[in-house]
């Protein structure tokens, strides 16, 4: 775990409790302290972990987070709409590094996203060759012809427009309409993609996990740090 050794108006800024202007007065009306003392200069050093704000520790100087993620929600720090970064505390909102998704969800899609502003860790886990397994649960337009576990598990499928073929995946048939499909890569619109070479659509796409994170206990819209 991080313990950097800052001055008092980063460690503050930098986790988003103010803005560096208002650091002075922040400390004015709030209890801070370094070791049970508490402090008023803006340029006091401490670590980290010695700091506290209303008998509080900061929080964590890096964060990831899993959120179910509800329908609806976009996956963006601009666009239009309801942004998924509008879902959390205003003080993650205003952190330096910004808290980013890791990948993205579709606006229509539910379920496992995480968010970090550890630009390395995020980098990690959407490299080509992080080899992180991605767990959704498809509802379909049509029923199972019988024969997609089969090609998705060959290594064959080329989506279109595209000249290497996909990985092998893991298919689990609930229903005839609804599978549970296991991936390793996240190509654009993937699933959606996979359903549509081979004549069906994908109506409703719920992500139950990615890597060893799951929503299953957490309702839409929840969310938890899991470091």
């Amino acid at each position: 775990m991080q313990n950097s050794y800052k001055r008092m108006d980063a460690h503050l800024s930098n986790l988003g409790y103010c803005t560096r202007s208002e650091v002075k007065k922040f400390l004015k009306k709030n209890l801070v302290c370094v070791d049970g003392i508490r402090v008023f200069d803006v340029t006091q050093k401490a670590y980290h972990n010695d700091v506290t704000v209303e008998n509080e520790p900061l929080d964590n100087e890096s964060l990831l987070i899993l959120m179910n993620k509800p329908s609806g929600v976009i996956c963006s720090h601009s666009d239009g709409g309801v942004l998924i970064y509008s879902m959390l505390p205003l003080r993650w909102q205003r952190r330096n590094p910004k808290i980013s998704t890791i990948g993205r969800l579709d606006a229509d899609t539910t379920g496992a996203i995480l968010l970090t502003d550890d630009g390395e860790l995020n980098h990690k886990l959407t490299s080509p060759k992080s080899d992180v397994a991605k767990v959704y649960e498809a509802t379909l337009a049509e029923p199972l012809k019988g024969n997609e576990a089969d090609i998705f598990a060959s290594g064959e499928l080329f989506l279109k427009g595209e000249k290497k073929p996909l990985l092998s995946a893991k298919m689990e048939i609930l229903s005839p309409l609804h599978v549970r499909l296991e991936i390793c890569e996240g190509r654009y619109h993937q699933v959606k993609r996979m359903f549509g070479a081979l004549g069906n659509r994908v109506v409703a796409l719920h992500r139950v996990s990615f890597g060893d994170f799951s929503v299953e206990n957490l309702k839409l819209g929840e969310y938890k740090t899991v470091i």
